[in-house]
């Protein structure tokens, strides 16, 4: 026996004439959904692109104010992961006083399946001005091989 747990809600009508309530969605799950406030700085994200040629992938990846050294790619046969730490500080101040003060420290990242293996020997990386560049030719060889019945 299975247990099937619904939300079932009817809809609360206004006294006049039966019509729908149209407060009722306003205030539906307001208390589960996360709020946002102004001014808040965002937990940051990683922006690909990725192009596809004959014989290679070519990646762009955004990482601005992330450093060379906390960049990580790995390739394994046909996927491609991108992780970074990311430190950022911002702090607004009046004369000595400092008026607000924002972090955030964290680790974004981003896996991708090509459709490819990558020839991982022949892989190349550059990082500049916030942009990861990588060139990723395709693994020749993998074509199939019929096999001859005696």
């Amino acid at each position: 026996m299975t247990n099937l747990l619904s939300r079932f809600s009817t809809p609360r009508t206004t006294a006049a004439a039966g019509l729908p309530d149209p407060f009722e969605d306003l205030f539906k799950g307001f208390f589960v959904r996360p709020v946002e406030f102004p001014n808040q700085p965002a937990a940051p994200t990683m922006r690909m692109d990725v192009k596809e040629s004959d014989g290679a992938y070519q990646v762009h990846a955004e990482l601005p104010g992330v450093k060379k050294e906390d960049i990580q790619v790995t390739i394994d046969g046909n996927t491609l992961s991108i992780s970074a730490e990311v430190k950022q500080e911002k702090e607004e101040k009046e004369g000595e006083q400092v008026l607000r003060s924002e972090r955030y420290f964290g680790k974004v990242s981003r896996s991708v399946q090509l459709a490819h293996e990558i020839d991982e020997g022949a892989a190349t990386a550059r990082f500049s001005d916030g942009v990861l560049e990588l060139a990723l030719p395709k693994r020749q060889g993998s074509s199939s091989k019929r096999l001859t019945i005696a």
